[in-house]
């Protein structure tokens, strides 16, 4: 039998639910999760296998004016993962209604050559109403094909999503192994693991300038204890003090909530030590923005 295949890019506004919807078509955590803007930096691959057919699917940063370097090299990233795809994913969110900038990315995907779906994210927490009265406002944009209300976050319309994507695969090669959820490390799932937690528990000033690094990730001979050290960089002294805690106590607590997801991801004990240091300006820094994973 013939194999089909096909990529999907997944984009939106930021904060729409992207990664939400990614772990949850994949049934795992592969990308992290925060209400804060700029949470995905890097372009994050998820596989979607069933037999004979297999859907590669590209999350890409939220589309927002790029204020630095970094800014720069994700948008160039969401830009170019609306290449050579079989699909375009657009992610609404229904709670928060189509804005200005979904509608400018909106009128930015009616040019494309590409098929473009709608999946109207949080229906869960929206009245019929306002369902009824977003999907009028996708009229406006005869373009977009299909507009499935769907809930990232209890699985609501997943499936029936999963199953239009699958539609969109051709004949094509096998991209991935069966199996492979993502084309990401255990490195980089780790690294961004420890960012969630620090995300989730930090002050709204200080998460946007959190940079983090695996400097060692190594099972130990008698194979019982992984060695995870990674540093966290911030750019302000100030901002350095925030994220050890008084005796430590928030980096304690970033490394516990890290390490309960870190260790059925390594599948064993781990022993991980984090380390918080200033890096000034690297979100305007070559080598920093090479770490997350852009040129």
């Amino acid at each position: 039998m013939d194999f089909k295949s096909g990529f999907v890019s997944i984009v939106g506004s930021p904060n729409v639910g992207k990664s939400t919807l990614l772990n949850a078509l994949v049934r795992k955590k592969i990308a992290i999760v925060s209400n804060k803007a700029q949470t995905t930096r890097n372009k994050i691959t998820g596989v979607l296998n069933r037999p004979g057919e297999q859907i590669v699917l590209i999350d890409t940063p939220g589309v927002q004016t790029p204020r630095n370097k970094l800014g720069e090299s994700m948008q160039r990233a969401a830009n170019e993962a609306l290449r050579d795809v079989e699909a375009i994913l657009v992610v609404l969110d229904l709670k928060m209604g189509i804005k200005e900038r979904d509608e400018a990315l909106l009128n930015r995907l009616a040019s494309a050559k590409t098929p473009v779906i709608a999946a109207l994210n949080k229906r869960d927490r929206v009245s019929e109403d306002r369902l009824i009265e977003q999907r009028a406002k996708l009229a406006d944009y005869p373009f977009v094909q299909e507009a499935l209300p769907i809930s990232a976050l209890t699985g609501e319309g997943v499936e029936a999503l999963a199953d239009i994507l699958f539609s969109f695969a051709i004949e094509g090669p096998q991209y991935f192994p069966d199996g492979m959820l993502t084309d990401q490390p255990e490195s980089t799932l780790c690294q961004e693991l420890i960012r969630e937690k620090a995300l989730g528990l930090l002050s709204e000033e200080v998460p946007h300038g959190i940079l983090t690094e695996i400097i060692k990730l190594e099972t130990r001979e008698d194979g019982d204890i992984i060695d995870l050290y990674a540093n966290i960089y911030c750019e302000r002294e100030s901002h350095k003090g925030i994220i050890i805690g008084k005796g430590g106590s928030m980096l304690k607590k970033i490394g516990e909530r890290a390490r309960a997801e870190i260790e059925p991801l390594l599948g064993g004990h781990v022993n991980l030590q984090l380390w918080v240091k200033v890096r000034e300006g690297w979100r305007d820094s070559p080598r920093a923005i090479k770490l997350i994973g852009y040129e």
